[in-house]
């Protein structure tokens, strides 16, 4: 039984997977309303980003963005996309997808940003105390 379950599992991560190229290729195509853009934009940036805004070393904490945000954000994102628009972009996605995740440097820095920010702010809080 759990055999089949990690299969089904494999199965949907392969077809999350393909779903974030179809996101990717489909925010690009001017048959997508800006809305859907504006959503598929933040979801495909934020999986290609090399950097994550809960690092994955925080226990618990670091894969919930991987299990439940970006998984979440993908099917929403779908739903905002008109099908035609998605039909067309599977084959190019499979293409795509075969070359290797595009990395996005520029999301993988504004949470570098944050962080550092973060930080800051907490060193304050901890000097003025103390």
């Amino acid at each position: 039984m759990s055999k089949n379950l990690l299969s089904k599992f494999k199965a949907f991560a392969k077809k999350l997977k393909q779903n974030l190229f179809v996101l990717y290729l489909s925010y690009k195509d001017p048959r997508t309303p800006w809305y859907a853009k504006l959503v598929a934009i933040l979801i495909v940036a934020y999986a290609f980003s090399p950097i994550d805004l809960i690092p994955d070393f925080i226990p618990i904490l670091g894969y919930l963005d991987d299990l439940i945000i970006v998984p979440f954000g993908i099917i929403f994102a779908l739903k905002l996309i008109p099908q035609h628009v998605i039909d067309d972009h599977k084959e190019a996605a499979d293409k795509l997808k075969q070359s290797g995740k595009p990395k996005n440097w520029f999301v993988g820095i504004l949470f570098i940003i944050i962080w550092v920010i973060f930080a800051v702010w907490i060193s304050k809080i901890i000097i003025h105390h103390f």
